[in-house]
């Protein structure tokens, strides 16, 4: 169904659909946001954009309400952009004023299922010296019914 992209010289990209079971969030979701976005994915009957995901640890980069909206609704399995979080294209910050965010931390908290509050984190891509782009930024879209997720 998807296949591998190129965003750059240096940064793969690999579109796939993955059982939900074996993802581990790094971060809690915000109730509120949540049962929004359970309520527009429901209503569009579709999944419109990827979550990005480590290809070597299957930890959440980006994504944790779209993830829980779907085992909310019953899917079991949602479209995945796997990207190399080793890559340094991508880095990360803490939007939670004194915590120090690292790419380790955020790997031990999904490892170690003790994830952040909700929103603590902010994945980038280094477009340039000058640039960082949310990590959404690569995600294209993808329009996947409710029933092919189930």
């Amino acid at each position: 169904m998807f296949k591998k992209a190129e965003v750059s010289s240096r940064l793969a990209l690999n579109l796939s659909v993955v059982e939900i079971g074996k993802l581990k969030g790094h971060e809690q979701t915000d109730e509120a946001r949540l049962k929004a976005l359970k309520a527009e994915i429901e209503s569009d009957g579709m999944l419109i954009r990827p979550i990005v995901v480590d290809e070597e640890t299957d930890v959440v980069l980006d994504g944790h309400h779209r993830l829980e909206a779907l085992r909310l609704l019953g899917c079991s399995r949602i479209p995945v952009c796997y990207v190399s979080y080793a890559s340094d294209r991508i880095g990360v910050m803490s939007m939670a004023k004194g915590l120090e965010i690292t790419k380790t931390k955020v790997v031990q908290a999904a490892m170690k299922g003790e994830p952040f509050p909700p929103k603590t984190t902010w994945h980038y891509l280094n477009s340039n010296p000058r640039t960082l782009n949310h990590i959404s930024c690569i995600q294209r879209r993808v329009d996947v019914s409710l029933a092919e997720l189930l």
